[in-house]
């Protein structure tokens, strides 16, 4: 079922590539392809099970340890869920595109190859799927954005390529130093390569960190990002957001942290700082943005840093192992959740911009008189994002910060200070938007159409969902099959 869920969206990558389709079928063939695999998923989570289910293996290069490696925990399960979602909604999403057929085959491969690097196994197809990643954000970025877009769309990718070069070396590291020439993930984490002391191990996680850091992005290596979205037509930038920034914090958990615990943990407080300054950089400087899409990259970094900060608390040797699992089920949260809240955040803004052709905050006002169903999924996403009871993005934060305060107090309150923040920040893009009075270029501004109301209605069914019985999310994610046993080497 998971090679399903890989394979799909690329044969339908290749049937658009090659088959002069009209733009309404190559828009359905590629939505379809990302129902599939997400309905094969679905399937997966119906199955159940404990540690790694789903598991199948075919050698691909036995000489060097490599292979078709597939299996999904909790975890990678509830991310490869979210992101066939976001993929379902942003394929579907209505856009004036030229070339449209070109623009759906780069959509369904970058679905292909995201949900693939949350489900393998195999630390050598990761990194095949990681940089396969980049290539489809490149061109969706440089042929279908705006503006600068083709600078955007280099910077983009030379920042994460540079970061995925280091992370390749770390995974090369690691392998090397196992007992028998493997790339096996599980191998690695019941099994970890390298000892906790020496220069070798700081510096395989420092490579690693820095790599990942880049793709989350956390402070200071996360000026990719505003130009990236920015440019990137709507769609394209719910996925980035809502798909591809998981991509560094899911390897931080699933390698630095899995396989390398005894070094995470003699690193987890500058971490944990790099979070919380991450958190306030973040929502500080979105604060100061006229530009709307710039606004909600920015809260991005701030976002990101949450997880961060949660990751590096479940991988500290201090508190309590409550307070860890804790902050490891926080951290999982608030990926999905900052991934349907901040992905439904650019469809918006996507809808705003085929409109108007136009981001600057100051130049509207009042919409909520004629865009009423657009006024309340803003207002919808916009509270979740600001961390709103009741909503998925509470649910994380709440988990983050009481497994923060138990382990490193000091940097908990600290933290706490970007809520304050955030909630200041979008409650001032709500009312620069939408209330007051209707700027007289804005008379002819139109609502949400049916298929962008449903679409932005089946991402924030969810967030309201999470936010009210977490349960089942929660369970699924398994926070403590997450965090290895202290002095497991590494």
């Amino acid at each position: 079922m998971l090679t399903f869920a890989i394979l799909i969206p690329l044969l339908a990558s290749l049937v658009l590539a090659f088959v002069p389709l009209g733009e309404v079928a190559s828009r359905w063939t590629a939505t379809g392809a990302a129902a599939l695999s997400l309905v094969a998923l679905v399937i997966v989570w119906a199955g159940g099970g404990d540690g790694f289910r789903a598991v199948a293996e075919v050698p691909w290069i036995p000489t060097l340890g490599i292979a078709w490696r597939v299996g999904v925990d909790g975890m990678s399960l509830a991310l490869a869920l979210m992101s066939a979602l976001i993929f379902v909604a942003a394929t579907a999403w209505p856009l004036k595109l030229h070339d449209a057929r070109a623009y759906y085959a780069w959509m369904a491969f970058l679905a292909g190859v995201s949900i693939g690097l949350f489900v393998t196994l195999d630390l050598i197809v990761f990194y095949v799927f990681f940089d396969l990643s980049l290539v489809g954000m490149y061109f969706l970025i440089g042929r279908w954005g705006h503006g600068d877009a083709q600078h955007a769309a280099l910077k983009f990718f030379v920042y994460t390529l540079a970061g995925s070069l280091l992370i390749l070396i770390g995974i090369i590291v690691l392998a090397l130093n196992m007992p028998t020439l493997t790339f096996d993930m599980r191998a690695m984490i019941d099994s970890p390569p390298l000892a906790a002391a020496g220069m070798v191990p700081g510096l395989v996680f420092l490579a690693f960190v820095i790599g990942f850091g880049i793709k989350t992005p956390v402070f200071p290596v996360h000026t990719w990002l505003p130009p990236a979205h920015v440019n990137a037509p709507g769609p394209a930038s719910a996925i980035l957001a809502g798909v591809l920034l998981k991509m560094g914090t899911y390897g931080l958990i699933r390698i630095p942290l899995q396989m390398m615990p005894d070094t995470f943990a003699r690193w987890a407080l500058p971490l944990a700082i790099v979070g919380v300054i991450s958190i306030l950089w973040g929502s500080i400087v979105a604060f100061a943005q006229d530009n709307l899409k710039r606004r909600i990259a920015y809260t991005s970094v701030n976002h990101m840093g949450y997880t961060v900060l949660g990751i590096a608390v479940a991988g500290s040797a201090l508190g309590s192992e409550t307070a860890r699992q804790l902050a490891m089920t926080g951290a999982v949260v608030e990926m999905i959740a900052h991934g349907l809240i901040t992905g439904a955040l650019f469809l918006i803004a996507g809808a705003v911009w085929q409109r108007t052709g136009d981001y600057h905050l100051p130049n509207f006002g009042g919409l909520a008189g004629p865009a009423p169903r657009l006024t309340g999924a803003a207002t919808l996403a916009a509270f979740a994002s600001l961390g709103l009871p009741g909503l998925a993005g509470f649910v994380a934060e709440l988990h983050i910060f009481l497994g923060a305060f138990g382990v490193y107090p000091w940097l908990a309150a600290i933290g706490l200070l970007g809520i304050l923040i955030t909630a200041a920040l979008f409650l001032r893009m709500l009312r620069q938007m939408f209330f007051g009075d209707l700027p007289k270029e804005r008379a002819g501004f139109t609502d949400l159409d049916r298929t962008e109301t449903a679409l932005l209605a089946g991402v924030l069914i969810l967030v309201v969902l999470i936010g009210i019985w977490p349960t089942w999310l929660l369970s699924l994610i398994d926070a403590a099959s997450l965090i290895p046993t202290p002095g497991a080497g590494g």
